[in-house]
């Protein structure tokens, strides 16, 4: 047993790597956010929600999936999607690298721990199971609401219109769906404020 605990113990010390690695996301205050802040407040909205999605979502299975998504950048590092996302090599180069961070993650832990959390990591990257699409909508919803609470002046030209296109994530569920509109009409109305005019938006 002292063998798996130090086993554990080393993924335990590999996660306060998350603490350190900033987003490029910003606080309300001017701080920059640490992946491990998105990380837990993507678990609060998860048992928040929870009584209002699917009566046969398996919320260990979301819980567990919420806070593993990100582990790899402990060691293969946050790289925004907006930096990659028409860079087709980037994104190969990125998801191998995660991949890389994984499989070390199992490899370190006992192996019945190590397969498990590796299995939980690979269906929510390939966002098909419902547990997984509530994580990735999450993932998506947080990202917004922590822009959205940021001065303006943190927004990239790019994220003026990733914060319409939130739909894509939510549209399997008619709750996420409501919670995705309050979002956007409050990234909306930021847009608006900072602007100082009347803006037309198309859906």
């Amino acid at each position: 047993m002292q063998d798996k605990l130090k086993r554990i113990y080393q993924i335990i010390r590999l996660g306060e790597n998350l603490k350190t690695e900033l987003r490029h996301s910003w606080l309300s205050n001017g701080r920059r956010e640490s992946v491990a802040e998105h990380t837990w407040r993507m678990t609060l909205m998860a048992v928040l929600l929870q009584p209002y999605l699917k009566t046969n979502l398996n919320m260990d299975k979301l819980l567990k999936m919420i806070i593993i998504h990100d582990l790899v950048e402990a060691e293969a590092k946050d790289i925004p999607v907006f930096e990659i996302m028409n860079d087709v090599a980037a994104m190969k180069q990125k998801q191998a690298n995660e991949l890389q961070a994984m499989s070390n993650i199992k490899n370190t832990l006992p192996e019945e721990l190590g397969e498990d959390l590796y299995r939980i990591w690979i269906e929510f990257e390939a966002k098909e199971t419902y547990e997984a699409k509530v994580a990735n909508a999450l993932d998506k919803l947080e990202v917004q609401i922590q822009h959205n609470e940021a001065d303006i002046s943190t927004w990239k030209p790019i994220e003026y219109e990733l914060c319409l296109q939130l739909g894509e994530h939510t549209d399997f569920s008619s709750v996420l769906t409501e919670l995705k509109a309050i979002i956007e009409l409050e990234a909306k109305e930021k847009i608006q404020q900072s602007q100082k005019q009347t803006i037309t938006f198309t859906e």
